[in-house]
């Protein structure tokens, strides 16, 4: 794999079987809904294949479809007709998927946008704040500061008895 292209419909199948579910946690922490989220799934692995990119190896095939994912998913939500729906009008679907609907992971969806990509791929995923700044192009005392930040909101919404503090 290493500084190889994809170049076949086989790889391109191991690429998504590997990483699909990553991929739709990410979306999915953006668009908060099932139809909205394999839609950014969808259009990641179609920039995927366009972009044609080489990887070093799997983390860096992983690091690029995260960042892709979150930016598919930003400015899909800045754009125009995104500003006149309510989240509201989505509550019906809740149950609809396979991520599950804990306190927990509803209290991590419900962070600003600048602190829920770290929280998920710090304990989500288990990259170092390190790794994570440099996937997301920031300063590691940035990613830190963030982290700390949706810590605090998250004991404030959770409770003191339900997080832990890593």
């Amino acid at each position: 794999m290493a500084g190889s292209k994809l170049r076949t419909d086989e790889e391109i199948a191991e690429l998504y079987e590997r990483h699909k579910d990553t991929v739709y946690r990410v979306c999915f922490s953006y668009m908060k809904n099932p139809a909205d989220t394999e839609d950014a799934v969808q259009n990641t692995f179609f920039k995927l294949i366009k972009a044609d990119p080489a990887f070093e190896n799997e983390g860096h095939e992983k690091a690029w479809l995260i960042r892709t994912a979150s930016n598919l998913c930003k400015n899909e939500l800045k754009h125009w007709r995104r500003r006149t729906e309510d989240i509201e009008n989505y509550a019906h679907l809740a149950g609809t998927t396979d991520v599950p609907a804990d306190d927990i992971l509803q209290a991590v969806l419900s962070l600003p946008d600048r602190c829920k990509t770290p929280v998920y791929l710090y304990y989500y995923e288990g990259y170092t704040t390190p790794q994570i700044a440099e996937m997301l192009k920031k300063r590691p005392s940035t990613v830190r500061n963030q982290l700390r930040e949706a810590r605090l909101l998250l004991k404030e919404r959770l409770g003191d008895d339900d997080l832990e503090e890593s």
